[in-house]
């Protein structure tokens, strides 16, 4: 039996009017698009008016996106805080020549960390409920989310993993690579399509819907589980990857609060009081 190797070498995108549209951008609108007609069947149940679903795609688009760029920059590129600033907020790089580069460089730490934050402000100013109350449910979303943007990075050759040392594992040829590495990006999908199911199954299925808390608290115990493993085998993002006299990394090291927040979230948290 051979063993299997495949060699990756996609287009990342097509042109479009001078322009490219990068297959890594098209997964996060498939992604949130997703999310939106998921969110609108669990509004729908929840009796929830279409105005507050429309108010909850903008403000977690831009939580989301927000988040996801500051922690990539944050956690794995701080110098373009002072090499090439602008590139930070606009989908166009200026360093080395003006170029368009739509969604690149976001950091699921910091996407996780500004959905919070976004959901905070969307219940005061929109829902006026619990903020658990929307994490518990908007988290269902999230996950199926995630598996489309690590296909894009799979599409895109990025966050890859160490080499196999076997005939094992994908070529990302586009890196110019002639050897097999493991496919971290497609570990990471196929386990949360069953973070995703999981969620999907505990809201309409059981009665922890009603339990707050539960659902945000399994998601995060989930999915930065899923991400605290599979960080070993993957490559160091940048050079602030490993933090001195730690054998874990930031990816590893960031994951952990989470899943002890998600630990206290689905067996200790009580809330103050029980909406009417």
């Amino acid at each position: 039996m051979h063993a299997l190797k495949i060699v990756w070498d996609p287009t990342k995108g097509f042109d479009i009017l001078g322009f490219t549209l990068h297959f890594y951008s098209m997964m996060w609108i498939v992604a949130f698009i997703l999310g939106f007609y998921i969110m609108k069947r669990i509004y729908k149940h929840e009796k929830q008016s279409e105005e507050s679903l429309d108010s909850l795609f903008i403000y977690s688009v831009i939580g989301i996106m927000l988040g996801a760029r500051l922690g990539h920059v944050i956690f794995y590129q701080r110098e373009l805080f002072t090499e090439d600033f602008f590139s930070i907020f606009l989908p166009v790089k200026f360093k080395g020549g003006f170029e368009f580069t739509g969604f690149q460089g976001l950091a699921s730490h910091g996407a996780a960390i500004g959905m919070i934050i976004s959901m905070y402000f969307y219940n005061k100013k929109v829902l006026r409920k619990s903020v658990v109350w929307i994490l518990d449910r908007v988290v269902i979303p999230v996950a199926s989310g995630a598996v489309f943007v690590r296909l894009g990075n799979f599409i895109n050759s990025e966050i890859v993993g160490k080499p196999t040392g076997t005939e094992f594992g994908v070529v990302f040829a586009q890196n110019g690579e002639s050897f097999p590495r493991h496919p971290a990006q497609l570990y990471e999908a196929f386990c949360y399509i069953f973070v995703f199911i999981a969620l999907w199954f505990f809201y309409w299925k059981t009665k922890k819907s009603e339990q707050q808390g539960f659902l945000f608290g399994l998601f995060l115990v989930l999915l930065w589980a899923i991400r605290f493993f599979v960080e070993f085998v993957k490559e160091p993002q940048s050079e602030h990857e490993y933090i001195a006299t730690s054998a874990l990394n930031t990816g590893q090291l960031l994951s952990i609060p989470f899943i002890l927040i998600g630990l206290y979230f689905m067996f200790m948290y009580k809330p103050k009081k029980q909406l009417a």
